[in-house]
């Protein structure tokens, strides 16, 4: 089963989406923007992707220079946090499976989830 955090007005998401679903996979879609991850959530994302929270950050976002997320003092958690709050923050698609997951950038990404 593959857990795919989309946003369907981006393009690579619903790219991403379309890959998976034409080799048969439904996967259990987010909208992660309608609900959005807590913090724990978030943590195992990170866990499964292998990334610390700053490379998470979509920094072309107007949240990002406006919360100051640039500022390299800011911890894990203060990202976190930020992305919590306002999950436009957050890159995307992520595709998870099990204990893996990636970032869907390029689209085709996804398909290293597959068998």
């Amino acid at each position: 089963m593959i857990t795919f955090y989309h946003n369907p007005r981006c393009s690579k998401s619903r790219e991403a989406l379309a890959l998976l679903e034409a080799r048969g996979i439904t996967p259990a879609i987010v909208r992660y923007l309608d609900t959005p991850p807590d913090a724990a959530t978030l943590k195992k994302l990170l866990k499964a992707l292998g990334i610390p929270a700053r490379e998470l950050l979509r920094q072309k976002e107007t949240e990002y220079l406006e919360l100051g997320l640039d500022n390299p003092a800011l911890g894990e958690a203060d990202l976190i946090a930020a992305m919590v709050r306002h999950p436009r923050l957050i890159e995307r698609p992520i595709a998870v499976a099990g204990t893996r997951a990636v970032i869907g950038r390029p689209p085709e990404k996804v398909l290293e989830l597959l068998p």
